[in-house]
């Protein structure tokens, strides 16, 4: 059929789907940070993908990550499983109310009928991922101050045949932003070639303050 891939080895999967985990754990990192979800000092420089980017250092929050990237995403991703990862801020007083959306669409490269699958090179990937990290960082010039404490929240978006462990993982809305307003700002892409992750963020717009009379 055509636009179908028609074979995976398990080796180009494998790696596909370490790059795929790998981007996801410093993205989050880097979204944490730069929005101001924990203190500055939780967090401390590495360098990667020709940058430095920011990763946790509280040992709580690393192993909660660690426990659902490597755990959990990556076998759910080397099955095909899951084809959107959101991380959702919200208010910590009020968490119905969302003030951003952090998305992460995944989507497996289709592969003419009939033809090998094309090959990238780590550096053309670590150029695509480069510009992301550096487009999250850039983030806080257009995004609203998160002036009060918020919390965050991870959903995953996966094939309802799914078995999930229901110690770890429960049924959620999709915990929409309600807000009047709400802008959105599609961010840069990479691609494996495997798989293609697209990402972008919605966030609620402030309120202007009405003018005294």
């Amino acid at each position: 059929m055509n636009g179908v891939r028609s074979e995976q080895t398990p080796i180009a999967l494998r790696g596909s789907t370490d790059t795929v985990i790998e981007f996801l754990q410093f993205a989050i990192n880097s979204i944490l940070y730069q929005r101001g979800l924990y203190p500055p000092d939780m967090f401390r420089r590495v360098p990667k993908y020709g940058t430095s980017v920011l990763v946790t250092q509280d040992a709580q929050l690393e192993a909660y990550l660690d426990r659902l990237l490597q755990q959990h995403l990556r076998i759910w991703i080397l099955r095909g499983s899951v084809h959107r990862i959101v991380l959702v801020v919200a208010a910590a007083a009020e968490p119905e109310r969302v003030l951003e959306r952090w998305h992460f669409d995944l989507h497996l490269v289709p592969a003419v009928s009939g033809e090998s699958i094309a090959s990238r090179s780590e550096p053309e990937i670590m150029k695509e991922i480069q510009a992301i990290i550096r487009q999250i960082t850039a983030s806080v010039t257009f995004l609203p101050l998160l002036d009060e404490p918020c919390s965050f929240d991870l959903l995953v978006y996966a094939d309802p045949a799914l078995d999930a462990d229901v110690d770890e993982w429960e049924e959620s809305g999709p915990k929409l932003i309600t807000a009047e307003r709400c802008e959105q700002v599609k961010l840069r892409s990479f691609a494996t070639s495997i798989h293609r992750v697209e990402t972008g963020v919605a966030y609620a717009c402030k309120e202007l303050a009405k003018a005294s009379p």
